[in-house]
């Protein structure tokens, strides 16, 4: 649990969308204090830009007679006239809490709501005729005021409106203040459902040649070493990072072929004075020390040819893939090591070749697999006992009658320079490590398991 939870935080797509969600979290946080400010601080500061924006707006809105008498204000919304009756009727119905009046240059009231020129005070701010904003009292409630001035014919107006700050603060709670909630509460769920999947889809969008880059790295094996990590569409800030890992395949692939061009070269060098030591040997008299030299080189002789096959099977260019009938060739190996299993006391259990199963291998390789799997039984094998194939469509198994392999040895079976507890000849342990490269370089499967008793190797395709 503990590797999961680590595993999770990680992950940049984790990172990103976490750093989304605090930026959310602290957006919404910050625009509900915002609002909670605006609802106990507004202050005069709001109330005073709504009453000078509403003045303004009456100033712009006022109408004349033919005289250039101001009568009446127009209606903002219709354009059509609101009549004296009716401004007054308006503003009645407001009793104390708001007022509006138009006056002439010399401070004579020509046009007022329903209080009259008994709502202002006769001196103070209201008297100042000038545009901007002020504050009086009326009836122990504080006004919020403003005046605009208008031209008209060379004359100058002076439009006022005033109204009460526990209006404002009445108007605001009950219809600003809920819109207001209401907006941060659909900001909210727009900000985390619209944008959470759409920021998700990016990631996934952006981070789609990251897993592209992971599933060809771990494709990338000893055989493969060729294959370099795509880098078209690649997010710049990780470019470098797989152009560095590129170039390191290339010292790694180039230290490799290397390391398999030397091994092919001395197993194939060696060939030859072995050759001679032999001639040598074979031709001294014969002797108890002739014996055992004879049996030195070919111990060294087997293991070279190992060491030859090795380097051959490890390079995909050997392989010329043909069709061949696996039956025959599992007849074909058994034949070739019938001395051997004769001087074992050991018995071929082979199937009848009365159908062909075609299997595409290179003929060589594939031989080299069957004689190598067919010798590891025959030399595990106790003698009176039998060796048996099994061939099928799609695998052939190779079982032993004899010890097996104790279940801890089991993973090292295909190692290289591994051998068993109980082998009979002095082998170099490269023949079932053969046998793994032969099948991975065909695309194929070589797996061994308990047979009790024995062991059974399954090669499938």
């Amino acid at each position: 649990m503990r590797f999961v939870k680590m595993t999770w935080l990680n992950s940049l797509g984790a990172k990103i969308l976490l750093a989304y969600v605090v930026g959310a979290v602290l957006s919404i946080v910050l625009i509900v204090a915002t609002a909670v400010a605006i609802v106990y601080y507004q202050g005069d500061v709001v109330s005073g830009f709504d009453v000078a924006d509403t003045t303004r707006a009456f100033a712009e809105e006022l109408s004349f007679d033919k005289d250039g008498i101001p009568v009446g204000i127009s209606d903002l919304d219709s354009g059509s006239e609101i009549d004296d009756g009716n401004l007054k009727a308006l503003y009645e119905s407001l009793k104390g809490e708001a007022a509006f009046r138009v006056l002439d240059a010399s401070g004579r009231v020509v046009l007022s709501s329903a209080k009259g020129v008994t709502f202002w005070p006769e001196s103070g701010p209201a008297r100042r005729l000038k545009s901007g904003r002020f504050e009086f009292e009326h009836e122990g409630s504080v006004m919020v005021a403003a005046t605009e001035t208008v031209e008209r014919d060379g004359r100058l107006w002076h439009v006022q409106f005033a109204v009460s700050k526990r209006f404002l603060h009445l108007v605001y709670e009950a219809f600003a203040l809920p819109f207001t909630g209401v907006g941060v509460t659909l900001f909210s769920l727009v900000l985390l459902l619209v944008f959470g999947p759409c920021v998700y889809f990016t990631l996934r969008y952006a981070l789609k040649p990251v897993s592209g880059i992971s599933d060809a790295a771990a494709e990338i094996s000893p055989r493969s070493l060729h294959a370099r990590l795509p880098t078209q569409g690649v997010p710049k800030e990780l470019a470098p990072l797989v152009d560095s890992f590129n170039r390191v395949l290339e010292r790694v692939e180039h230290g490799y072929r290397i390391q398999q061009e030397f091994l092919a070269t001395a197993a194939h060098e060696l060939k030859t004075p072995i050759a001679l030591i032999r001639a040598q040997v074979e031709l001294s008299p014969e002797s108890a020390q002739r014996e055992a030299l004879l049996g030195d080189v070919e111990h060294m002789s087997r293991h070279v040819q190992q060491l030859l096959h090795l380097a051959e099977a490890s390079e995909l260019q050997n392989y010329r893939p043909t069709a061949v009938d696996m039956r025959e060739a599992v007849h074909q190996a058994a034949s070739f090591l019938q001395r051997m299993a004769d001087a074992a006391d050991v018995r071929f259990e082979l199937p009848e070749q009365n159908t062909s199963v075609v299997w595409m291998a290179d003929r060589g390789a594939l031989f080299t697999l069957l004689k190598n799997l067919l010798e590891n039984a025959i030399q595990h094998t106790p003698p009176g006992s039998l060796v048996r194939a099994e061939i099928e469509a799609d695998f052939v198994a190779i079982r032993d009658w004899g010890p097996g392999v104790p279940p801890d040895q089991m993973p090292n079976i295909f190692a290289r320079f591994w051998r068993g507890p109980h082998r009979r000849d002095q082998g170099a342990g490269l023949g079932m490590a053969i046998c793994r490269e032969i099948a991975q370089a065909h695309g194929w499967t070589l797996t061994a398991s308990q047979a009790h008793p024995g062991l059974r190797v399954v090669l499938a395709k």
